[in-house]
């Protein structure tokens, strides 16, 4: 009895892959950046999305905590006024660490003294064309605000003088690379397949059915119950009629924490911050040092001259209004 099977040579070559395919980070982070006025002409855009700056706020431990650390630090020596409480001067402070720009509503009198500082959202804040400044509400609508109504504390940006930009979005990529290989090492154990490899047959013993089968059982093998075993019996197969080829098992490999441990050190060196202040474990047995002194050099180098910029706020305070912090 022939075999009514068609000709090794003349079978076709079957593949399948799981999961789809999915859209990468493209490009440079510079080259969206711009000030532009909005499609009416009103408003100006802010160089880079307020929103998307915020929401990377929860890709990484250290950039999502590094912002309200240096919060902190700022309102550590704080001294509160009768024109700016504490829990106004975190809310700003922390916009200006995650957005490079803090706003301030100035409360006046009849006599046009500024009494009183009231937080304004920076994430909805925008400068007006023409002057003044609009804090976008739901529903579309807009609470607009003249030019002294207005203090802006902002870090000054070389490309435009519009809007503040934060310091770390040089290091941007790393954290997103950083997020990308967390969600990666994720998603290969839930996934269970883990098809780093190249499930390779070559024997003309292998019918289409079993090879259905084999396929049916390696997609079944994804999910909960995965990590199980593959038995595959050919009769009269070779030695070699099944083949494993890695492709790139990160299971096997030290990358996910390679990748972990450079992406962390650019996302914190994006900052300026100590690794000793950052939250980070010492990777030898001398530690970093005197955590001390590191702390009072941090002050003095990077918390200090951003109180240079807040003071600013005071030369239109009522001088019993003024706030300040405590010489340490």
């Amino acid at each position: 009895m022939s075999d009514p099977r068609p000709p090794a040579t003349l079978r076709k070559v079957k593949t399948f892959s799981f999961g789809a395919p999915e859209s990468v980070l493209t490009g440079h982070l510079g080259e969206y950046m711009g000030v532009f006025a909005s499609d009416d002409g009103q408003l100006y855009t802010p160089p880079v999305s307020r929103t998307g700056l915020a929401k990377l706020l929860r890709a990484n431990a250290h950039h999502g905590t590094i912002p309200r650390f240096k919060r902190n630090l700022l309102l550590r020596d704080f001294i509160p006024s009768a024109g700016c409480s504490a829990q106004t001067m975190g809310r700003v402070a922390l916009d200006f660490m995650v957005f490079g720009e803090g706003y301030f509503q100035r409360k006046t009198n009849v006599l046009g003294q500024v009494l009183e500082l009231e937080h304004l959202p920076a994430l909805n804040m925008r400068r007006k064309v023409g002057g003044g400044f609009v804090l976008l509400l739901p529903g579309g609508k807009h609470l607009h605000f003249d030019e002294d109504q207005v203090e802006h504390v902002m870090d000054y940006d070389v490309e435009q003088n519009i809007y503040g930009v934060p310091d770390y979005l040089g290091g941007m990529h790393a954290l997103l690379l950083n997020e990308s290989a967390t969600l990666f090492r994720r998603r290969y154990y839930n996934n269970g397949a883990h098809a780093g490899f190249i499930f390779y047959t070559n024997d003309p013993n292998l019918s289409e059915a079993d090879e259905e089968r084999m396929q049916a059982q390696i997609g079944a093998s994804k999910g909960v119950g995965n990590f199980r075993s593959l038995f595959v019996n050919i009769p009269g197969g070779g030695d070699k009629a099944i083949q494993i080829i890695p492709v790139g098992d990160i299971a096997t490999k030290d990358e996910f924490e390679r990748i972990k441990n450079i992406t962390r050190n650019d996302v914190i060196a994006a900052w300026r911050m100590n690794p000793a202040l950052a939250g980070c474990m010492p990777e030898n047995a001398a530690g970093f040092g005197d955590v001390e002194k590191i702390d009072r050099v941090y002050m003095n180098n990077e918390i200090r001259p951003i109180r240079q910029l807040f003071l600013q706020v005071n030369e239109r305070m009522r001088r019993d209004c003024r706030m300040g912090w405590a010489i340490v």
